[in-house]
């Protein structure tokens, strides 16, 4: 089976609502994850976008720390489910996730649960505020002289 790709602009589409999600978290304060950083080195929240048309679109994952991850993953490949990091690990993902969908919710994204087998504790973003609205926390700059 092959997998088609979105039109060029459904994909900029995409782009602009992953690019509004990554500025609204990061006002919000938390870390975002540069697209195309290895995992190895990068933690926080991943806004990525899918060029295919068989996916939502734009997915937000929350990305423990290198060295959660590498060693939850190695718990994992060496069988060994009983392991408290593996938990840990899930609750840590479990926490957060919730926290960004408020966020994003908070600011006018529509959002629901990924249904993807591959990252369940993902968020799907299904739009974003329009390109014309500005972002709830920027002020116009009279509103900022008085």
């Amino acid at each position: 089976m092959v997998l088609g790709k979105v039109d060029a602009a459904v994909l900029a589409e995409r782009e602009r609502i992953a690019t509004r999600g990554r500025s609204e978290l990061a006002a919000a304060g938390l870390p975002v994850v540069v697209p195309g950083l290895d995992q190895i080195v990068s933690s926080g929240v991943e806004v990525s976008v899918c060029e295919f048309d068989d996916c939502s679109g734009v997915k937000v994952t929350w990305r423990c720390s290198s060295r959660l991850w590498l060693s939850a993953k190695q718990a994992v490949d060496f069988e060994r489910p009983d392991m408290p990091l593996i938990q840990h690990h899930r609750t840590v993902v479990e926490a957060m996730t919730p926290a960004i969908r408020t966020i994003l919710v908070s600011v006018g994204f529509e959002v629901f649960g990924s249904k993807s087998n591959r990252a369940p504790r993902s968020i799907d973003l299904l739009s974003a505020p329009e390109a014309e609205v500005p972002p709830v926390w920027w002020l116009p700059d009279d509103e900022l002289d008085g």
